[in-house]
């Protein structure tokens, strides 16, 4: 069996590149170098004119072939349907919808060149798997032109229910070309739910058990909670502390003493942040004993600047930035601070680290990788807390967290003050739970099930075994944790912080959503959030 990959986004590495730690892109390449393979996609460059064919690219096992888009193929597929229509509808935003129907026909047009491109380069036995939004129709691309090996999608993002889908013109022509798969794997199992009720309510397909069927095939659709590599993400959180890189220093060496919540997302209007700051702006105004204690960092790299609702986006955060900074700042603290820029992974684990908080707070998300990498780079002696949106897929397996609702600002201020108060050994058994789920399911774990499932390996039903809980790193005391990883604290900020503490303490601290976040993964307080196992 050899592996073929296709996703929208193809990066050939540089002859003696270090591949970075984790990622989508480290475990597929991990795959395609087991079994032999070939990667194939969008080089993410623009040429004049359309390529005839391709020249695959040979590193070790693994094989690339890459194309460039026209100018106006990037415009009508990437731009427009891919990311103007599709990608809002996804996340169930109708009124940022935009459709048009040059930008259809562009991105039917560009999926169909993927194919007839692909078909020269296959071989009987191979597998395929494609990925993602963008390349919905490459499946029925490939059949049309006559392929009959076994070929699987991946659907990265959320699926939205029929009656939201139901509003895209031509939504029952796109949906229908998803049975020309075997395998369709969603993030969670309500987005597996409204595929099915997607296809058997818009097109003529009907349902049998988990199968999709059509005279034409039967078409599994199964929920995949997508993993990272959790070991290697902890090492290298370990060893950028250690290493106090100059990001690192630059970026929470003005903290001092004062403690820190993170949050880092691309410049995205899903991803909740504008939402996220006001949350923090009001907590710091129903609490002020925490002001001048602690700081919001968000990293927050630009994405598809040139689409409006993005540059909208980056306005929106600066001024609310800039609003809040103004109205609870003082002389020497800044309570938000948010960073533009891409940091590496060896950076953003030091970051995840060092910070009180993680605040994962989606308006909508297929998974969220960032609350699995906060909770893998964390000290186990000592460790933070996740704040995690109820409408991300990783609420799905990460009850211990503190589960909340993105769109009430109250509920996220009083989860961050909740946060920031829990007890070392309430923190510590959050953690644990988070971590044996988190490694037990990592990013190796899912492309095996995956992959075992497309080949027919496993039968569907074994699928839904999840291994047992992995191993908690072990700890080794408060006194390790603090010689490890704190940043040396001022001698101020320690004395101010014990004279909060016990002012809060005489005064008789509410008690309420304490009780209320410790019972997070409580169906009867909060629906949505699955039971710890």
């Amino acid at each position: 069996m050899r592996l073929v990959v296709v996703s929208n986004r193809v990066t050939v590495p540089e002859k003696g590149e270090k591949v970075a730690a984790g990622g989508l892109a480290v475990a597929l390449r991990s795959a395609l170098e087991k079994h032999g393979g070939l990667w194939f996609g969008w080089s993410g460059a623009t040429a004049a004119e359309p390529a005839g064919e391709i020249t695959p690219q040979r590193h070790g096992k693994v094989s690339y072939a890459v194309i460039d888009l026209t100018e106006a193929e990037r415009q009508s597929y990437y731009l427009g349907f891919s990311n103007r229509a599709l990608w809002p509808l996804m996340h169930y935003r109708l009124g940022l919808t935009e459709f048009q129907r040059p930008d259809y026909a562009g991105y039917l047009a560009v999926n169909r060149r993927f194919a007839r491109l692909l078909v020269p380069l296959l071989q009987p036995d191979d597998v395929i798997w494609i990925h993602d939004y963008h390349l919905i129709p490459l499946a029925a691309e490939l059949r049309r032109r006559g392929v009959t090996n076994r070929i699987g999608y991946f659907h990265h993002i959320p699926w939205p229910p029929a009656e939201v889908f139901g509003a895209l013109p031509f939504s029952s022509t796109l949906i229908s070309s998803m049975t020309a798969y075997d395998l369709i794997g969603m993030q969670t199992q309500k987005d597996a739910d409204n595929i099915v009720d997607g296809l058997t309510k818009l097109t003529a397909a009907r349902r049998e058990e988990r199968f999709i069927v059509t005279q034409q095939r039967r078409t599994l659709v199964q929920a995949f909670p997508i993993g990272i590599d959790v070991e290697g993400f902890r090492k290298l959180a370990v060893s950028s502390v250690r290493a106090a890189t100059q990001p690192i220093r630059a970026t929470t060496g003005p903290l001092g003493g004062r403690k820190l919540v993170i949050g880092v997302d691309r410049l995205d209007y899903s991803k909740g942040i504008v939402q996220r700051l006001e949350a923090f702006g009001l907590f710091l105004r129903s609490h002020p004993e925490y002001r001048g204690d602690v700081g919001l960092l968000q990293i927050a790299p630009p994405s598809r600047s040139d689409v409006p609702e993005y540059a909208e986006l980056d306005r929106q955060s600066d001024e609310v930035a800039g609003r809040l900074n103004a109205a609870l700042g003082e002389f020497d603290w800044t309570p938000i601070r948010v960073v533009k820029k891409a940091y590496s992974r060896s950076a953003l684990a030091g970051f995840y680290r060092r910070a009180q908080v993680g605040l994962v707070t989606p308006m909508r998300d297929g998974m969220n990788l960032v609350a699995k990498e906060y909770v893998a780079a964390q000290n186990p002696d000592d460790p933070g807390v996740l704040v995690l949106s109820r409408f991300a897929g990783a609420a799905q397996q990460m009850g211990e967290a503190l589960i909340v609702n993105p769109y009430d600002t109250h509920e996220v201020a009083e989860a961050i003050r909740t946060a920031l108060a829990m007890p070392r050994q309430e923190r510590i058994r959050r953690f644990e739970r988070l971590y044996s789920v988190i490694a037990a399911t990592d990013i190796a774990w899912w492309t095996s099930r995956y992959l075992a499932v497309l080949t027919g390996k496993v039968p569907a039903e074994s699928a839904d075994e999840l291994p047992p809980p992995a191993r908690v790193p072990r700890r080794g005391g408060p006194r390790r944790a603090v010689a490890e990883d704190a940043p040396a604290e001022k001698p101020a900020a320690a004395s101010r912080r014990r004279s909060l503490r016990l002012v809060k303490d005489s005064a008789g601290e509410d008690e309420a959503p304490r009780r209320k976040f410790a019972q997070a993964g409580n169906p009867a307080l909060l629906p949505n959030a699955p039971t710890p196992r």
